[in-house]
């Protein structure tokens, strides 16, 4: 149980992370809001972010990056289209 929790905390952490190295990599200009790279950050970011939130009960947190996956996965799609 102890290891579970570690693992959790970690993801949660590293989702963290990853949503703020995306915010920050776009408003500094680095990366396009409808950049591939962002998009994954925010992907990634998220979905750590949904189990870390589920394991601790926070619904709320949950539902909000339950949209934050699903805008991810469209705007993919759409940037996949264009590129097609």
């Amino acid at each position: 149980m102890i290891q579970s929790k570690i693992i959790i905390d970690v993801l949660g952490w590293a989702g963290a992370a990853a949503l703020l190295i995306a915010y920050g990599l776009v408003s500094s200009k680095k990366l396009s809001g409808d950049s591939r790279p962002y998009q994954f950050l925010n992907l990634a970011g998220s979905a750590f972010l949904i189990l870390n939130s589920f394991y601790y009960g926070a619904y709320p947190s949950v539902s909000v990056n339950i949209i934050w996956v699903a805008i991810a996965i469209y705007t993919l799609i759409n940037v996949r289209r264009k590129n097609v």
